[in-house]
């Protein structure tokens, strides 16, 4: 979604803006970078809080950010005054790298009317567009998530994949290469995954995603057009970016929801370091 649609879209009462700031640093919250400024109209939810099911943490078992219940879905996702026929709109500061959270979270629960807003706040503020503080309260809409199949991969699923299948890590690659592990338990990265770092999506300052041809050669040379890839990352979110770069690509993949913070908390699984 590009600025200039919502920005001509502010006052529509059928689009929902949704401010999904969040950072890997404990000593910044995305709830406070909303209450400093954030576009007109815009809701705010939290990875953690809202995106992500209760009891996820470092070096837990489930991963940093386990993935929400359809009930957990339903609820935050109503409560935001999302239902059938809502269009989305969600950003960040980060070029994505959260916001795809929620727009797979969307998608993997049957609603398709979502985007996310390329460049984010970056693009909106360097073209002196407007900031607002208030917090709104828009009234409860009814949202009945429905897992689709396949959108969503366990542990063991991945453990068990089909080998024909590419298995990509949007972590930066020297996190891939094990050279670098800040966060999780163990580093390196699941045996047989090539390095598809979701930063390589983007070009341009402020960043966008790039143009739909050249996602396309980059994903296709990563095996994506032979079959639907499996995409991890840290914690399952910045995977997010990585499957929305495949959709704007003509592509398809599924999301390992777990990720590196939950595979790497298992000692019993292999892991891999170095280049394949």
């Amino acid at each position: 979604m590009t600025t200039e649609w919502l920005a001509r879209h502010l006052s529509d009462p059928r689009v929902r803006i949704v401010d999904v700031r969040w950072y890997l640093d404990p000593a910044r919250r995305g709830r406070d970078a909303y209450a400093a400024g954030h576009i007109p109209g815009a809701v705010f939810l939290d990875v953690d809080e809202d995106l992500s099911a209760p009891g996820g943490g470092r070096g837990r078992p489930a991963g940093r950010h386990p993935w929400p219940s359809p009930e957990q879905v339903s609820r935050v996702i109503g409560g935001a005054g999302i239902g059938p026929g809502t269009q989305v709109v969600a950003y960040d500061d980060q070029a994505g790298a959260v916001a795809a959270r929620l727009w797979y979270l969307l998608r993997a629960h049957s609603h398709d009317d979502v985007a996310v807003l390329d460049g984010g706040l970056a693009k909106w503020t360097a073209e002196g567009r407007p900031l607002a503080t208030d917090t709104p309260s828009p009234s409860p809409a009814r949202f009945e998530a429905r897992l689709r199949p396949g959108f969503v991969l366990t542990k063991a699923d991945v453990a068990a994949r089909d080998k024909a299948r590419p298995l990509l890590d949007a972590r930066a690659a020297e996190r891939y290469r094990g050279e670098n592990e800040p966060i999780d338990p163990r580093a390196g990265h699941i045996p047989g995954a090539r390095s598809a770092p979701f930063s390589a999506n983007l070009d341009g300052k402020p960043a966008v995603f790039r143009p739909s041809p050249e996602l396309r050669e980059r994903y296709a040379e990563l095996g994506a057009e032979a079959a639907p890839p499996i995409v991890y990352c840290g914690s399952g979110a910045t995977a997010c970016h990585d499957l929305l770069a495949l959709h704007l690509a003509g592509l398809s993949g599924s999301l390992y929801a777990g990720s590196w913070s939950e595979w790497s908390a298992d000692a019993s699984l292999p892991v891999e370091t170095g280049e394949p």
